[in-house]
This record gives C-alpha cells, sequence and structure tokens, in this order.
C-alpha cells in the first residue's frame, strides 16, 4: 500500500503505520447524527478527548450542520460554538480540524490552534485559500452538487466517479495556485452530498480513480443516509457496524483518512483491512 503524506500546519499526518482516523466532535443543535449532544462546550471536549483515547489521529470540530436542508448559521454564533472547544483540544495537544465554509470562522479556529480546515465547498470562497496558504494549515477539499438546502434534490450525474474526480482535481489546483502547499491538500468525494444511494456506492467502488490523482484522500461515510437505506431504514446512531465496514473497505482502496462519529469499531475494522492488504503487497 503506497504511503500517503499530508501536511497540516509544520507537522506530517503519514499513513506509514495505517490510515489515519478523523473523529467528528459537532457543537450543532441540529446535526442528523448527534445534534445537541455536544452543544456544551465541556462536553465536546471531553468527546473529542475521548475520540482521541479511542484512536482519532485528529478531530474535526464544526459548528454548523451540513445535514440535507440545513440552513446558515450566522458568523458569531458558528465561532462562539467552535473556538472554546477547539482551544482546549489543541492545548491539550490535539491535532484539530475545522469544519467550516466561512472564512472568518476559519480564522478563528486558526488561532485557536486548528491545523486543518475542512471545507465542504473546496474553498470556493477564495479569502478561505489565501487564509489558509499564509497560515500554512491542511485543507480538506470536498465534492457536493449544490447547498446542504439543496443538495439532496434530484441529484444527477452522466459519470459520477469522473465528475468528481474531475472537480476535486481542480480545486486542488485552484488551491495550489491560491498557495496553498500541494502536500497540504487532501480530497474528499463528499458521500452524502448531493449524491443518491447509487452515487455513494459508485463512489466507494470507484475510490482508485481518487487515490490515484496523488492526493491523500479522506471518506467521510459516517452514518449517512445511503446506509440506513441498505439495512431497512436503520436509524443513524444504528449504522456505527455499517460504517466500520464501509471504513475497511475504503482503507483498503487507498483513502488516507476515515471521519467517523464512532472511532473504536472503525479503527479495529482498519487496522485489520491494512494488515490484509499489506499481506497482499509484501514482496511485490
Amino acid at each position: 500500500m503506497p504511503v500517503a503524506e499530508w501536511r497540516v500546519r509544520g507537522r506530517t499526518l503519514s499513513t506509514a503505520d495505517g490510515t489515519l482516523i478523523m473523529g467528528v466532535v459537532n457543537v450543532t443543535p441540529d446535526s442528523f447524527s448527534d445534534g445537541g449532544a455536544f452543544l456544551d462546550p465541556a462536553r465536546a471536549v471531553r468527546h473529542g478527548l475521548d475520540l482521541v483515547a479511542a484512536g482519532a489521529h485528529l478531530v474535526d470540530v464544526g459548528g454548523e450542520s451540513t445535514r440535507p436542508g440545513a440552513g446558515p448559521v450566522p458568523v458569531a454564533e458558528e465561532r462562539s460554538r467552535v473556538v472554546p472547544v477547539i482551544a482546549e483540544l489543541a492545548a491539550a495537544g490535539v491535532v484539530v480540524s475545522v469544519d467550516t465554509a466561512k472564512p472568518e470562522v476559519a480564522a478563528a479556529a486558526i488561532d485557536a490552534g486548528a491545523a486543518v480546515v475542512n471545507d465542504v465547498t473546496a474553498l470556493a470562497d477564495p479569502e478561505m485559500a489565501r487564509l489558509a496558504a499564509a497560515a500554512g494549515v491542511g485543507v480538506v477539499l470536498m465534492h457536493m452538487q449544490g447547498t446542504p438546502r439543496t443538495m439532496q434534490d434530484e441529484p444527477r450525474y452522466d459519470d459520477v466517479v469522473a465528475e468528481v474526480t474531475e472537480f476535486l482535481v481542480g480545486r486542488a489546483a485552484a488551491a495550489v495556485a491560491a498557495g496553498v502547499a500541494r502536500e497540504a491538500v487532501c480530497i474528499d468525494p463528499g458521500i452524502g452530498f448531493g449524491k443518491t444511494s447509487e452515487h455513494n456506492l459508485a463512489l466507494l467502488a470507484g475510490l482508485p480513480a481518487l487515490t490515484g490523482t496523488g492526493y491523500p484522500v479522506m471518506v467521510g461515510a459516517s452514518r449517512k443516509s445511503f446506509l440506513g437505506t441498505l439495512l431497512g431504514g436503520l436509524p443513524p446512531r444504528d449504522r456505527d457496524e455499517a460504517t466500520a465496514a464501509v471504513s475497511a473497505l475504503a482503507a483498503a482502496a487507498g483513502a488516507a483518512v476515515i471521519r467517523v462519529h464512532e472511532v473504536a469499531r472503525t479503527a479495529v475494522a482498519v487496522r485489520v483491512a491494512n494488515a490484509i492488504v499489506r499481506a497482499s503487497t509484501a514482496g511485490e
């Protein structure tokens, strides 16, 4: 398995010892999976530390839901939700990512110690690219058709794998042209963001096209609705075993980072997948 490296604010995250796991902390009242569970900053910090103890290599903190149909959150509100949590986690030595599309929120998060900006709009705002370049943070560029409010209104593609790959390569090139270091870029196909269940499955089956771009690839299928559909309508919190299965297959296909809500099961599944892949390629 080729080793992927991702440069984030002066440090290198490497898959030399295995696929990286990003734990999710939603400091929101309305996220699809755990809205309201970690709105209290102290509880959110404890949860982030628990995720690291369970095997997360970095923690993604978000203050605005991007579930289908979600509306925007004012800058001041989003900033007030995430900054105290990021500051405490970073002070404890955690590699922290901020999940935001707002440069003002990203700037405050970086000041608080964030090492990564995870942007579902793939740096659509030019100011976000300038900010990331100046701060030397890692960036996650995600594909989304439409906006959170509209993305599930009949998403269509002629070839979802080819179109998503082309978009992400283009956004990566734009980020580099804006001054972001190439080694700081990670790409994400945006499972569930403007995709049907069939599109999601095709993207997961087609991950080699994305990993073949040379950029680290992040997969965030955790508890997504297509898993509930596959399994007869299971609610989000009952989808962790399905998430672990997807995570193991994504790791085996070369994904560098797996983003999940519940870390422990995925950490075990990914570790086994990595061992099998390494055994299959030994001596090649």
